[in-house]
This record gives structure tokens, sequence and C-alpha cells, in this order.
């Protein structure tokens, strides 16, 4: 009898042991990365060598996002590795390509947020930094703050070893900077993303609005506004007029809609860009803890794209 007991138990436990392994392969092959390059007008008139930069743009910051997915690499490490590549190109307004505030200087502003645990970070107004989205990570794991802005993130960034720039370097040579100010509005950048093990990161970083005053501070660097993420919920990232987003808690609000009401991630992210923001206020992207996606905005245009482990590879436009 004795034995005959323990048979039944070596099956059952193999027979658990057999189904939760099923289940840890099935969540160990979802991810999902969603990225935009800021919301604005239409590019109907863009030429078609702009277009095709964007494209590419787009495409390469979304390949180094998915490539550290798909190696089974954290979506913190994905979202900053995408949001740092766009900060590299003068064609969106973060970093390198930042829009200048009143003085003719770039201010830039970020944040990331792991959504395992809820830690986060965020700089404000900051001159130097070559990658925003680096130091507001490092204020997330080398101090017990959230948020740093102007001269004491600054001089944090240089304590902690981060790449400075001289100014000149975030201004776009005059040529192309008046190529692109006559053809396109440059935007705010962003990525959120579902990794393997089920953590979701978002990540937005932004050189704010051109002709800003010194030491305005919009929505991205500010969690719950332009940035949030959830492992009960969603990641979210922000694009627009940052203070429609800040007056309205956008990016918490997509994650309270669907932890509180039960709601959808899409209807959330629809909700409140037809129901509380305006026409032309933005755009949203967001991913949920089963790999859903949205990438919406209520503007002409935004630039984005999404890779998914279905295989899914799109950029827009």
């Amino acid at each position: 009898m004795k034995f005959i007991l323990s048979c039944l138990i070596a099956v059952i436990f193999i027979f658990t042991f057999s189904i939760t392994a099923q289940e840890q392969i099935k969540q160990s092959t979802n991810y999902c990365i969603v990225i935009h390059g800021g919301a604005g007008s239409s590019i109907d008139n863009l030429p078609d060598s702009l277009k095709n930069a964007y494209r590419h743009e787009l495409s390469a910051a979304l390949t180094k996002g998915e490539n550290i997915l798909k190696a089974g690499g954290t979506s913190l490490d994905a979202v900053e590795a995408a949001v740092r590549y766009m900060e590299d190109s003068p064609l969106f307004n973060a970093g390198k390509g930042a829009v200048l505030n009143e003085d003719g200087v770039a201010e830039m502003d970020a944040a990331i947020m792991n959504g395992k645990d809820l830690s986060c970070g965020a700089v404000g107004a900051v001159h130097f930094t070559k990658n925003p989205i680096s130091l507001a990570r490092a204020v997330m794991e080398k101090t017990q703050h959230v948020l740093l802005v102007g001269a004491g993130a600054d001089k944090f960034s240089k304590e902690t070893g981060l790449e400075q720039k001289s100014a000149k370097y975030f201004i776009v040579p005059k040529s192309y900077e008046d190529w692109l100010k006559s053809k396109s509005k440059r935007g705010t950048v962003g990525a959120v993303a579902l990794d393997k093990s089920g953590n979701l990161a978002a990540a937005t970083s932004t050189g704010g609005l051109a002709g800003k005053m010194s030491g305005r501070v919009g929505d991205a660097p500010l969690i719950n506004c332009g940035t949030y993420a959830n492992n009960k919920t969603c990641a979210v990232s922000c694009t627009g007029i940052g203070e429609k987003f800040i007056r309205n808690t956008i990016a918490f609000r997509v994650s309270a809609q669907m932890e509180y009401s039960n709601k959808p991630l899409k209807e959330s992210v629809d909700y409140l860009l037809s129901s509380v923001l305006t026409a032309g206020d933005g755009g949203i992207i967001a991913v949920d803890k089963d790999g859903n996606y949205v990438m919406n905005y209520n503007t002409q245009n935004m630039f984005r794209g999404v890779a998914n482990s279905s295989g899914k590879f799109e950029t827009f436009p």
C-alpha cells in the first residue's frame, strides 16, 4: 500500500511539474516592444528622403530593443537601448536633436520605470549628458531619489561617469536644423516593453517644447504623467503637449482603468485620448502584461513602431 501511495504521489508530482514547466516555457517566449518618436503634424508633405530617414532610425531603434528581448534580456535594458538610439539621432527631439529653449540652450528631460517593483528614476532640465535616459536610470539605481533636476542632475551625471557633451553638441548643424524645422516637428521619444520573464518597463526622453521658458519641465520625466510601468497592468509612454498630460495624470490613468475598472488596454487608451485629452494633444504607446499593445494618437501623425515574439515588426510612417 505504501509503495502504491508513493508511486501515486510521484506521478502527481511529475504531472504537476510538467504543467508548470510548460507554462514557464510558454511565458518565456512572449515579448513585445513598442516605440514612438513623437506625435504631431502631418508628414504628407515631407520629402521621401526624410521619410526614409525616419523609417531607418525607427527600425534601428526597434531592432536595438528587440534584440535584447529576443536574447532573454530585461525590458528595462530594452527600453533604455531603444531610447538611447533615438537620443543619438538628430531627427528626434531628445538628446542630440533636442530643441532649444528661449535662451537657445537644450534642456532635456527623461524618465525610466521598472514595472517589476515600481522603481523609477527621472531627470529634468539637464544640459550636458549625452543620453539623459541613462542618467534617469542611474538616479533610479544609484540614489534614494526619483527625480533630479538642473545643476544637481548635471553634477550627479559627471560623478556617475556618464558621457558628457558640450552645449554645441545638442544643436543640430544650422543647415540641417533649418531643413528639419521647415519640414517637420521633431518629437519626444519613448519605449515600452514586456520581456520573457513577464516584466514591464517604460522610458521617455525629450527636449521639451521649442522656445520654452528656461527651467520648464514637461510630462516625460514625471512618473504617472508621461511615463509609467506596473507588472499588474501595463507600461506607458506619452508624447504631446506635456502640460495636458500632467494635469490629467495620463500615464497612470491608463493603468488605473485596467486595474480598478477591468478595462482592456486599448479601451483605456482610447478613452483618455478621446474623452480626457482633446484633438491635437498627443499620443500614447503602451503594452500590457499579456503582450497586447497600443500606439494611438489624436494628432495627425505619430512616429511609431512595434516588434514582438509573434514575428511582427512594423514602423510608421
